[in-house]
């Protein structure tokens, strides 16, 4: 797991609107600080560590730590409003935690020895069905990612959620059934082929009903 990233806070004195506009116009984005037990707090973070942060994936469902006072807090980014034409981050939720908080999140899929599978050196082609899983974990052991070995994996092999090794404390929030996460399809090439032999074997006389439901073989004589 990586270094948390540490974002600057400071306590916001005015709510509402213009309080946010003021806030942004100064390089913050405004936040809501809530959780742990405590009142929420308005709070502003520094726009350029939110951006960051945002832009590589470790902003949300992720655990980070804020600084207010010289004290670091432990957070999660649970929320955050972007805007809808510039997709830049305008306002964040951030939820306090301790080790004994645990938490729902989604984990993205990650795939290893691609380059070894044996049925992606045959041509085929891997298809993915999840690139994340929802899992409850420990707020402040959050895995980075799922990890999927494909060194066995051949052509038309499906990869279930019970082949993936969950981490010490982390638990699947879909418990009944053992759904896919992955599979190696045939190569485009074998598939299209597959599909014009079963159309060679579908070939049927047409029939068309004539005047009062006799029917009329169009096949030539």
């Amino acid at each position: 797991m990586s270094d948390p990233f540490i974002f600057e806070c400071e306590l916001r004195k005015r709510a509402g609107t213009g309080g946010s506009r003021a806030v942004r116009r100064d390089g913050w984005v405004p936040a809501v600080l809530y959780g742990g037990g405590e009142e929420p707090a308005n709070i502003k973070l520094r726009y350029n560590e939110v951006l960051k942060a945002y832009q590589t994936g470790r902003l949300i469902d992720v655990l980070s730590k804020i600084q207010v006072d010289g004290k670091d807090q432990q957070v999660i980014g649970r929320d955050i409003q972007v805007d809808p034409v510039k997709d830049l981050p305008m306002h964040v939720d951030m939820m306090r935690v301790s080790e004994r908080t645990r938490v729902t999140v989604n984990v993205p899929v990650r795939f290893l020895n691609e380059e070894d599978c044996p049925g992606l050196n045959a041509g085929g082609v891997l298809n993915v069905v999840r690139f994340e899983v929802e899992v409850e974990a420990p707020a402040t052991r959050i895995p980075e990612a799922l990890e999927v070995d494909l060194k066995d994996a051949e052509v038309g092999d499906a990869i279930h959620i019970s082949a993936v090794t969950l981490p010490k404390g982390v638990e699947l929030t879909i418990t009944d059934r053992d759904f896919t996460v992955a599979t190696i399809a045939a190569p485009a090439v074998e598939a299209a082929e597959s599909d014009e032999d079963e159309g060679d074997e579908d070939e049927t006389t047409e029939v068309i009903e004539g005047p009062e439901g006799a029917e009329i073989d169009t096949d030539d004589e």
